[in-house]
């Protein structure tokens, strides 16, 4: 369902960005790389507004994530090296690509077996020569791990590299490898670690 005039404002937005990138010497000094802080920046803030629950501010902050996607797009077009019409090209096509089920022949219901799709359709396209191709280090730490674990499963492991719980770990490498199996609990109790970290900080917050 589609509302009249929907997408206007997006295409609005567009413009006010080419002027405000032609005319504001700020603006025009930022490049992908200057604006990389403020699109980590940008993306924090929304996570945090979405573990607080305030629909009014995730709304606030999905603008202001919006707006670093059409400043990167806008800078990309004064080269030519693409715009916002191919990034969302790009996108459009992948998703028919790895969503066969809705847009194709394929067959398939439920949460697991849809993943396993998307997993299927993505290797096909981005084959991998290692398990950490294409995971970004910069990734926090625990969502890291849960990727990466994600990964393995169903690769041969070499027998010390299974997980186990470690009983009051007391040293740098005996935490980290408690808190490897705690990510490794939660993936096998179906749980984000990132998330629920998150939820128990803020828990415990006056």
């Amino acid at each position: 369902m589609t509302r009249a005039g929907e997408g206007e404002r997006l295409l609005e937005f567009l413009a006010m960005m080419r002027e405000l990138r032609a005319g504001c010497d700020w603006k025009q000094a930022q490049t992908h790389r200057s604006l990389a802080r403020f699109l980590l920046e940008e993306t924090h803030e929304t996570l945090e507004a979405i573990d607080s629950g305030d629909l009014e501010h995730l709304c606030e902050e999905l603008g202001d994530l919006l707006l670093q996607i059409w400043f990167h797009a806008v800078i990309a077009e004064e080269s030519g090296a693409f715009d916002l019409e191919d990034v969302a090209s790009g996108v459009l096509a992948k998703m028919r690509r790895r969503n066969p089920h809705v847009f194709g022949e394929a067959q398939a219901s439920g949460v697991d077996s849809i993943e396993a799709l998307w997993q299927q359709m993505k290797a096909a396209e981005k084959p991998r020569t290692s398990v950490t191709d294409g995971l970004p280090p910069g990734l926090p730490a625990l969502l890291y791990a849960d990727k990466l674990l994600g990964r393995l499963e169903g690769h041969p492991v070499e027998p010390g590299s299974v997980v186990e719980p470690v009983e009051t770990p007391s040293d740098s490498d005996a935490i980290g490898e408690a808190l490897l199996a705690l990510v490794a609990q939660a993936r096998r109790s179906g749980v984000d670690p990132e998330q629920a970290l998150r939820d128990a900080v803020r828990r415990r917050l006056p």
